[in-house]
């Protein structure tokens, strides 16, 4: 069996991630281990939090070149909401930090707006507009579970795989070749989280 690695670097609920693959039938282990996140399969970057120091903890703790190795190794990753804005080159999050620039673009603040809520909380739908693997039995327009006030701004739109509408269009999941990420919380989003936790396990 192929083992999946949960990052552990302090920032996000890992137990909430870990038993929603539980219920879907795949074991995961919680992991701080820089050696142990390099030997895994599968990894899981969650993560909940300010950028810099999200980043910060990831240096500190030696595991960003066993991540970033993981994924050059072309196997496969998923990032869960902090996890997907520490791809990209910078946050503008309480200044301006670089962030693992596995993809070009920026981490911006939903804009001011009346009537706009920020964070964005609760319950928002999904535009398809590249099938991930992940996406497989995902139907256009489901609902996901949202808790953020910053998101990604790609420079190359070819990784956009879903947007979500508040009230404008953002990117809510990126995908290209064996990286899946996404703004919403999987673990938080009933089936459809769960189905796709059980996709990304079971991937080959």
């Amino acid at each position: 069996m192929q083992s999946i690695v949960i990052v552990d670097y302090g920032m996000g609920n890992l137990r909430s991630v870990q038993k929603a693959l539980e219920k879907v039938g795949h074991g995961a282990v919680i992991s701080g281990d820089a050696n142990q996140i390099a030997e895994a399969d599968k990894l899981i970057l969650p993560g909940v939090g300010a950028f810099c120091d999200a980043i910060a903890r990831l240096h500190e703790a030696g595991m960003v070149a066993p991540l970033v190795a993981h994924i050059h190794a072309g196997k496969p990753f998923l990032g869960i909401c902090l996890g997907l804005q520490l791809l990209f080159t910078r946050s503008y999050e309480d200044g301006e930090h670089a962030g693992l620039d596995l993809f070009k673009g920026e981490v911006v603040r939903f804009p001011d707006r009346p009537g706009l809520k920020v964070p964005h909380m609760g319950w928002n739908h999904i535009h398809i507009r590249r099938r991930a693997p992940v996406l497989q039995d995902i139907a256009d327009n489901t609902a996901f579970y949202f808790v953020h006030s910053y998101y990604v701004a790609p420079a190359d739109p070819d990784i956009i795989a879903t947007q979500t509408d508040y009230p404008t269009p953002f990117t809510s999941m990126i995908w290209r070749d064996n990286i899946f990420a996404t703004q919403f919380h999987p673990e938080k989003s009933q089936r459809a989280g769960l189905q796709i936790l059980h996709k990304f396990a079971a991937l080959r």
